[in-house]
C-alpha cells in the first residue's frame, strides 16, 4: 500500500499484549502510521518483542513504534525489570554523565524491543516541582537554560543509539494548573511572558542544527493559551499556534503529533470526528489515539476524504521521517539481562543503594492513568 494512505495519519493503541485476528485484520485494513505501546501491552521481554514484530508484519510501509519511557513513574518498561530514574532526580544529583547514560541505555534497551520513538525530552520547565500538574518528577530543570543542558544531553545520547526522539509538550505545560488528562487546562499567558521562558526552550530544540532540528518530532499539548489564540481552542486543535508559531516562525520541519486525543481535556468538549479533523486542520500530522482503540476505523473515515491541501503535506513529512528509522537490533535475553542490570547501577548512581533498593507504590504496576 502506497504511503499516501491516510491510515498513515494514525498512531493507536493496541488492546493487549497479543494481537487477536479481529484487531490484526483491522489494523491491516487501516494501516496506521504508527503504534503505541503501554503496560497493557507488556507482560515478558520476549512477548513484548514478538507483538513488535507482529505489528510491523501486518504494516505495508515500516510503521512508528513508540512508547513513553521517560524514567520514574513515566516508564513502561520497568515491568520488565527496574525503573530508571526520573529527570528530576537526575538532574538534582547533578552529574551530566549520568543524564547521557541515561539516554544511552533508554535507547538500546528500546532497540532491543524494537520501537524506533521515544516519546521524550519533556522539555517543560517546572516552576514547582510538587505542583499536580502531570509533570511530577519529569522535568529536566527549573529555568530554560536548565532544561536546554540537561534535556539536551538526554536528547543527544538518545538520538546516537538510532532511537529517534520527540520532545513534549508544546507550547508548555509549565503553568498549568489542571492535569490534562481529566480537563483542559486554561491559562491567561501573554506571548511575550512565555518568549522569555517556555519558548527558550522550544526554539532550542526546533532550531536546525546541521540540518535538522534537535528533536525529530514534536508533541503538541491540550492547553489553551488565550495570549497564544485568544479563540479557546486547545494547542493541539490551534493552526495558530501549530502551523503559524511552531511551523512558521520557530522553523520546525519534524513531525507534529498530537498528545492522545482521548484525555479528557479534548473528550469533555469535543466529538471524536469533530476532533480528527481539527487536528489535522490545525497542521499535525499524527493524530495519537491512545485508548478507544476500536474507532481507529471511525477516525479513519474521518480524515480520508478532506481537502489534498490539509492531506499531502502531512502525508509528505510522516513519509520523510519514516526515512530516518532505524531497524531493530537483534532481540536476546541475555541482552536484555544486561541492559537491565545497567539500569539498576544508573539507579544506584543517582539515588544512592539504600534509596534504589525502596520500590515506589506504582512500581511495577499498571497505573489506571498513564502519562504522556
Amino acid at each position: 500500500m502506497p504511503s499516501d494512505h491516510p491510515g498513515q495519519l494514525l498512531l493507536v493503541g493496541v488492546p493487549g499484549a497479543e494481537l487477536d485476528p479481529a484487531t490484526a485484520e483491522k489494523f491491516r485494513a487501516i494501516q496506521p502510521g504508527g503504534y503505541i505501546l503501554f503496560g497493557r501491552n507488556i507482560q515478558t521481554a520476549p512477548q513484548l518483542r514478538k507483538l513488535i514484530d507482529d505489528l510491523r508484519d501486518l504494516s505495508d510501509v515500516e510503521p512508528i513504534i513508540t512508547i513513553d519511557q521517560e524514567g520514574g513513574r513515566v516508564s513502561r518498561l520497568k515491568l520488565l525489570g527496574h525503573e530508571p530514574p526520573n529527570a528530576e532526580q537526575l538532574r538534582k544529583k547533578g552529574d551530566p554523565e549520568l543524564i547521557r547514560r541515561h539516554g544511552e541505555i533508554t535507547g538500546k534497551l528500546l532497540r532491543l524491543f524494537g520501537f524506533n520513538l521515544d516519546l521524550c525530552p519533556v522539555l517543560d520547565i517546572s516552576f514547582d516541582d510538587d505542583a499536580d500538574n502531570s509533570l511530577r518528577g519529569r522535568c529536566y530543570g527549573g529555568t530554560a537554560a536548565e532544561v536546554i543542558e540537561k534535556a539536551g544531553i538526554f536528547n543527544d545520547a538518545l538520538r546516537a543509539t538510532g532511537i529517534l526522539s520527540c520532545g513534549k509538550h508544546f507550547p508548555g505545560y509549565t503553568h498549568a494548573g489542571l492535569d490534562p488528562h481529566h480537563e483542559l487546562p486554561r491559562l491567561h499567558r501573554t506571548r511575550a511572558e512565555m518568549e522569555a521562558v517556555e519558548f527558550a526552550v522550544f526554539r532550542h530544540f526546533a532550531h536546525k542544527a546541521g540540518g535538522s532540528p534537535r528533536v525529530d518530532s514534536m508533541m503538541i499539548g491540550h492547553i489553551a493559551i488565550d495570549g497564544l489564540d485568544g479563540s479557546g481552542l486547545p494547542a493541539s486543535l490551534s493552526p495558530t499556534i501549530i502551523d503559524r508559531l511552531l511551523r512558521e516562525d520557530m522553523g520546525f520541519d519534524g513531525l507534529v503529533m498530537t498528545d492522545d486525543l482521548d484525555m479528557g481535556a479534548i473528550l469533555n468538549h469535543y466529538g471524536f470526528a469533530e476532533t480528527m479533523r481539527m487536528a489535522l486542520a490545525a497542521g499535525n500530522d499524527l493524530l495519537m489515539i491512545c485508548h478507544r482503540v476500536e474507532m481507529a476505523a471511525e477516525a479513519l473515515d474521518a480524515i480520508k476524504d478532506l481537502p489534498a491541501h490539509q492531506l499531502t503535506p502531512a502525508l509528505a513529512r510522516v513519509e520523510k521521517y519514516k526515512t530516518r528509522q532505524a531497524p531493530p537490533d537483534p532481540f536476546g535475553s541475555e541482552a536484555h539481562k544486561a541492559l537491565d542490570e545497567a539500569v539498576w547501577q544508573l539507579r544506584v548512581a543517582t539515588l544512592g543503594e539504600e534509596v534504589a533498593a525502596q520500590r515506589s507504590p506504582e512500581d511495577g504496576k499498571r497505573s489506571p492513568v498513564e502519562l504522556y
